[in-house]
């Protein structure tokens, strides 16, 4: 028997197992709840009770929250930059409408009737986001919202056109809880569908997948040479963040009982782009974080100047671009990176 075909491994077969402990290791770290995310959490749930004025804008805030996520996962996550992701949500909101209004109001079940045809359309409009480059994708699915969007206007007998979706009765969740004037009960409701979507694509983009959805991102050529279905990714990727656009549109629709062409348009995809801006890509708190600076500061500045709201918010975009948001806002941009750490090479210590 030759000495050197011995069953124990040797340094180098030891190396790639001492990468993947440390990147399971990473991963399970990573995906651990902090404390204060509990707390915010609690708190969210908390604020429509203390303060029912400002549930109604809660419940925006949660809804645009979970459209911000769905974008961070292809744009984040995958690198797949999209200005027409307002399509599934559009698609979700009608969905969910016309389901309450001709089938049955019962929001959860128009809730997983939206998502589904949402998770549809992505996967149809993953076969135009498989190649090409930014550009391609960009014109792409801007184009598919357009397309969108003038079908629901044409086919006002059905959607209501440009007046919108109206006579739009939602039934009580789970039999019990009533929709109220204050938005209450829609702001539990949506702060709760957000939470669960938030916890599973928590899971989901820091596991294995989540890991080879960022390989993809950084670099499609090495990650395909090193055997990761660069394709297969992103077309996962895509249709899983429009399901979750779909949902959060059906929320829109459930909470308001109402759904029109604004839900399409492109000023829709627009601001959730600036919400990503502003909270950052590449961990999903990014999402809820520019949903929350935007929302107060569209309410805060159409208030105080409502002509030129926009011109302070574009200011600010601008200040942020410039100064960067590394410094002016430091405690979460810190956490945000460590939560991003790759581990090292393993040192020649661990790879003996």
């Amino acid at each position: 028997m030759n000495p050197t075909s011995s069953s124990s491994p040797g340094p180098a077969a030891a190396q790639p197992a001492s990468q993947a402990s440390a990147l399971g290791t990473s991963l399970l770290a990573r995906s651990r709840w902090r404390a204060w995310e509990l707390i915010a959490w609690a708190v969210a749930f908390t604020v429509p009770w203390l303060f029912s004025d400002q549930a109604l804008i809660v419940n925006e805030i949660a809804i645009v929250a979970l459209f911000a996520i769905s974008l961070d996962l292809i744009l984040g996550y995958t690198g797949i930059v999209s200005l027409g992701h307002a399509a599934f949500f559009g698609l979700g909101a009608y969905v969910a409408a016309l389901f309450a209004k001709h089938v049955m109001p019962d929001p959860l079940v128009g809730l997983v009737v939206a998502t589904a045809c949402a998770t549809v359309l992505g996967a149809i409009g993953s076969l135009s986001v498989m190649r090409g480059t930014d550009l391609t994708r960009l014109m792409v699915t801007i184009g598919v919202a357009l397309i969108l969007l003038e079908i629901a206007n044409k086919m006002d007998w059905l959607t209501g056109g440009a007046d919108g979706l109206q006579g739009v009765v939602i039934g009580p969740i789970l039999g019990f809880f009533e929709f109220d004037f204050m938005g209450q009960t829609a702001a539990w409701y949506s702060l709760s569908v957000t939470l669960v979507c938030f916890v599973l694509l928590r899971r989901l983009v820091h596991s294995p997948f989540g890991a080879t959805l960022q390989a993809v991102r950084d670099n499609p050529l090495r990650a395909r040479a090193i055997g990761i279905p660069v394709v297969q990714r992103i077309a996962m990727a895509y249709t899983l963040a429009a399901a979750v656009a779909g949902a959060a549109g059906a929320l829109l629709a459930q909470t308001t009982a109402f759904a029109s062409l604004d839900v399409f348009a492109f000023e829709r995809s627009a601001d959730v782009m600036l919400m990503l801006v502003i909270g950052g890509t590449g961990w999903l708190y990014g999402g809820v974080i520019g949903a929350i600076a935007f929302k107060i500061m569209h309410d805060v500045l159409s208030s105080i100047t409502p002509q030129y709201w926009m011109f302070w918010l574009g200011l600010f975009l601008v200040v942020l671009m410039l100064v960067g948001r590394e410094r002016l806002f430091k405690p979460w941009t810190w956490w945000r990176r460590s939560q991003k750490a790759i581990p090292s090479e393993p040192t020649r210590k661990d790879a003996a």
